[in-house]
């Protein structure tokens, strides 16, 4: 399952500062995107209770509620891909960023030309791997359902709410059941740039999506820890 493709994908900017807001939606517009800005989280509320974006791109520094406090509460109701803008060299955000819920960051100051190929492996996720020639419908983990065909986690008749990346990661691990990838592969087949915090980046979302499946998510039964290979998805 493609995202959109960036001619019809609708982002949402939230930025406090208005020059920043204004360059990133010219540049953003001329790459092929529509665009909506909001200038704080009340503002960028009201826009999305009557439309629907792709993806949101959030300053975490903003007046009222800021970036993380916002993802946190949105990752409540939607799974809008959040892509959080950090101020450089504040790891902490960036961490308590993926924590709430956002499926990547990028510190400031950045080239435009990187955020675009942020928010283009955002949005296209990761396509299915093509030299699976069967593999199964739907795998168990327990009282969950994961339905490859669609990218969705069930349990029981509930449809268990998913964030862009760790629909993503799923998607990686579902090809491969039972095998080993390293936190380096998860990085390229998530469209990372490489790096030690990028891997570290991963972990933390790998420790999110242990919370959705997992009854004892310290002891993981099903999203396991292969030590010195990465991580395994052991199905039922």
């Amino acid at each position: 399952m493609a995202g959109p493709s960036q001619n019809d994908a609708h982002l949402l900017i939230v930025d406090d500062d208005e020059r920043i807001r204004t360059l990133l939606q010219q540049f953003l517009t001329r790459n092929g995107f529509w665009t909506t800005a909001a200038r704080e989280a009340d503002h960028a509320r009201r826009l999305l209770e009557g439309l629907d974006f792709d993806l949101i791109v959030m300053d975490v520094m903003m007046p009222g509620d800021d970036g993380i406090t916002f993802t946190r509460e949105l990752r409540e109701r939607m799974e809008t891909p959040i892509l959080l803008l950090t101020a450089k060299g504040e790891s902490t955000d960036r961490i308590s960023g993926l924590e709430a819920g956002a499926d990547d960051y990028l510190p400031k100051p950045f080239e435009p030309k990187e955020l675009l190929l942020r928010i283009n492996a955002i949005l296209r996720r990761v396509p299915a791997s093509e030299d699976v020639i069967e593999k199964p419908k739907s795998l168990h983990l327990g009282d969950f359902r994961y339905d490859v065909e669609r990218g969705e986690l069930w349990q029981g008749e509930d449809l268990i709410r998913l964030t862009a990346t760790e629909v993503a990661l799923l998607r990686i691990f579902a090809n491969k059941p039972g095998e080993p990838i390293s936190r380096g592969q998860l990085v390229e087949d998530l469209g990372r740039d490489d790096g030690q915090a990028q891997e570290r980046a991963v972990d933390v979302q790998i420790t999110r999506l242990r919370r959705k499946i997992e009854a004892d998510p310290k002891q993981p039964r099903y999203l396991q820890t292969v030590r010195g290979a990465g991580y395994m998805l052991a199905p039922d």
